[in-house]
């Protein structure tokens, strides 16, 4: 990032964070605690949360109001490290916020798992619950599954099978790469196990792990990807990582399909253009012209309200639900202890705009969401970051045609 850049990027987030913190001592608000990467080589994506999250907290407090009161974001800088993620919840805890929130890094949801879970052990009377937004490795609710962390996003084995599903008949070979650390290195297994389970006929030529967030120049990947004759590429790459990689793809020339998990997000339509129509391929939660695709009304309302604002594209349903069920589980436990609330996710269901069903399985708090693989094309009411390119769904699944089996074996507290 350009040091100009950078100061921008640094002003913007101490003016979010001054004017959050403020709001977030006001009297008759409920507090949750952000963390996520708003500095460094991930900040957009954490600035993109940020506003996403202001659209949608000021939906659900006037749909749902939590017990009367409004909820209010208290912003951290993870600067997407496990440690800086702990600093902050210990922050939270002594300021007694019941709630902590975080979406990037399934490196640092593994230790804010683990330090949620032993905070609340030795603090009865000031226990939290780990609200994740986005942190996607299918571990985190099997082997590290923990009664106070609630997944509120689609996992990797889900979002994988989604992805094939989705790839076309005439797909014979690609080349599988991901970023090593929990995430990709999850999300490279289930990527080829679903392969072998659904498309035996799509032969894998190569496949590589990358380190995060260090790889500058993408062109000798890209080479290699060439070399290995691969119709497409399968990634798990976000931020950075996928964006110079899809530029890279596109100074070379090279004609490759890049099927992805998480294109859709803020920066990824920019970096590919013009050379990625009806080349680029995403796993969405939801995107802008899913209202118009079923015809909803309140969705496309959902839409446009947002695109009045904002120059990059609507994408997190799932935090709209996360929002819509911690207002409904407080108001059922009819308090904000996280004893109580925790009890009443479970197993709590909630409908997006469009209607759509959406639940929290009680035996290891992973969120059932629809998924939508979808096509970058002209062919859109919609554009993406204003290219004239937007996504379109080519193959949709509901969240409970999504209920993959779990090895949770969740250990409950006493009360």
């Amino acid at each position: 990032m350009m040091p100009f850049v950078r100061q921008i990027a640094a002003s913007a987030f101490a003016l979010t964070a001054l004017c959050l913190g403020q709001v977030a001592h006001a009297q008759g608000t409920i507090k949750i605690g952000y963390v996520d990467p708003l500095s460094g080589a991930f900040a957009q994506q954490g600035d993109a949360s940020l506003k996403h999250f202001a659209y949608l907290f000021d939906r659900v407090n006037a749909e749902n109001p939590p017990l009367g009161k409004k909820f209010e974001i208290v912003p951290y800088d993870s600067k997407l490290q496990p440690n800086e993620a702990l600093i902050a919840l210990k922050s939270v805890t002594d300021q007694n916020i019941p709630f902590i929130m975080h979406c990037a890094g399934s490196n640092v949801a593994a230790a804010l798992i683990d330090g949620v879970a032993k905070h609340n052990a030795r603090n009865p009377d000031n226990r939290v619950i780990y609200l994740n937004c986005g942190a996607l490795a299918s571990d985190l609710t099997n082997e590290k599954c923990d009664f106070w962390h609630f997944r509120f996003d689609a996992n990797t084995g889900m979002r994988a099978e989604t992805l094939v599903r989705g790839l076309p008949k005439t797909l014979q070979s690609v080349y599988v790469l991901n970023q090593d650390y929990l995430f990709g290195q999850t999300l490279q297994k289930e990527t080829k196990d679903f392969l072998a389970k659904l498309r035996p006929d799509i032969k894998i030529v190569g496949e590589e792990l990358i380190p995060l967030g260090k790889v500058k120049d993408f062109s000798p990947y890209i080479s290699k990807i060439k070399a290995s004759g691969a119709q497409a590429l399968i990634t798990g790459n976000w931020g950075p990582d996928l964006n110079l990689m899809m530029k890279a793809g596109a100074d070379a020339g090279f004609e490759l399909d890049y099927y992805t998990y998480l294109a859709h997000v803020v920066g990824g339509a920019t970096a590919v253009g013009a050379t990625g129509e009806n080349r680029l391929y995403t796993v969405t939660e939801f995107h802008p012209n899913v209202p118009v695709e079923q015809k909803s009304v309140e969705g496309e309302k959902f839409v446009t309200e947002w695109r009045k604002n904002h120059d990059f594209d609507l994408f997190q349903m799932n935090n709209y639900v996360l929002l819509t069920m911690l207002a409904k589980a407080i108001n059922k436990a009819s308090t904000t202890d996280a004893y109580k609330v925790a009890l009443a996710l479970e197993d709590i269901t909630a409908k997006d705009p469009l209607g759509h069903d959406y639940r929290m399985r009680k035996e290891d708090h992973q969120l059932l969401e629809p998924l939508y693989a979808s096509k970058f094309t002209k062919d859109v009411k919609y554009d993406s970051e204003k290219t004239g390119l937007g996504w379109k769904t080519v193959a949709a699944v509901e969240g409970k045609d999504l209920d993959q089996p779990t090895t949770c074996k969740m250990k409950r507290p006493a009360s």
